[in-house]
């Protein structure tokens, strides 16, 4: 009989000033589940946030997710461009352990493939404690596509999220299992199956 599926912890942060006033609907956060609930074998325990543009307001939300809920995998959209009010790559910054360039590099690089304008995107991703935070674009079809990145490409490229489980195995999260065929989670032969998370 296979082991059980580890639960696992996700922060989903949309950061919004009009969305958050009810202006329009947030789009953020129903992209994000669709598609870690399509990508993701795991049971979920969601904890979501509708947050306006306020530094000090995300860095907050990102703090309590990561330390006092313990989610592992936090990921935020919206406020990552050059606009005045886009300081979510400021706020993830100011709380982060250590900074993980590698992300933001190939989101950037998926991003270019549609549209000239995504060197214009900040995001970052950081660890804090035992969480990977993640800046993710703000539109659903962009969130898609540097998620799982474009597989049908020659040379295909590779989405975000194929990276995600085993950085979280490195940081003592729980064991992230995906769908491969949305999304296959790239570990070393090496790497052994750590201890089931209590």
């Amino acid at each position: 009989m296979s082991e059980p599926l580890d639960t696992v912890r996700i922060g989903l942060v949309s950061i919004s000033d009009r969305a958050s006033r009810g202006v329009y609907a947030d789009q953020g956060i129903p992209a994000l589940k669709d598609w870690l609930s399509r990508a993701l074998r795991n049971p979920v325990e969601w904890h979501v946030r509708l947050i306006p543009d306020e530094q000090a307001d995300i860095s907050a939300a990102l703090c309590e997710l990561a330390d006092s809920l313990r989610c592992s995998l936090v990921l935020t959209t919206g406020g990552t461009g050059p606009a005045p009010r886009d300081v979510t790559p400021e706020a993830t910054l100011a709380v982060a352990h250590k900074v993980m360039p590698g992300f933001g590099e190939q989101m950037r690089q998926i991003s270019l493939a549609f549209v000239p304008t995504a060197i214009l995107s900040r995001q970052v991703a950081v660890i804090r404690g035992q969480a990977l935070i993640i800046n993710l674009p703000g539109q659903p079809k962009a969130i898609a596509q540097t998620l799982q990145g474009l597989p049908q490409a020659s040379p295909p490229v590779h989405g975000i999220f194929a990276a995600v489980p085993y950085c979280i195995d490195l940081i003592g999260g729980p064991y992230f299992e995906t769908d491969e065929t949305l999304c296959k989670a790239f570990r070393p032969p090496s790497a052994p199956r750590p201890p089931r998370a209590t």
